[in-house]
């Protein structure tokens, strides 16, 4: 049986907190990004790199991610070709 990374997954939060707070690691998120956005600018890279570069980094972070994603856009493809009745059921 394959366990697939659950995208849509929170990270565990503690109950004593205020939810509109932000958790620590969201602050450390932030200040992250924003120096790794403020480099891209410095050195020119357009803002769809960046993105890419951003996406790339996270999903090479979550073990099973990309393999998960894969396999998830193959069965949209396949469902799409037996909607057009290019393809028989199996």
């Amino acid at each position: 049986m394959h366990h697939h990374p659950n995208p849509s997954a929170e990270p565990e939060t503690n109950d004593s907190e205020p939810i509109d707070a932000p958790r620590p690691w969201q602050t450390e998120v932030g200040r992250l990004l924003a120096q790794a956005a403020a480099l891209c600018v410095q050195q020119g890279v357009d803002v769809e790199t960046f993105m890419k570069s951003a996406w790339s980094a996270y999903v090479e972070a979550r073990p099973g991610m990309r393999d998960y994603l894969e396999e998830m856009q193959l069965r949209d493809q396949l469902d799409e070709i037996r909607k057009a009745g290019r393809m028989g059921e199996a």
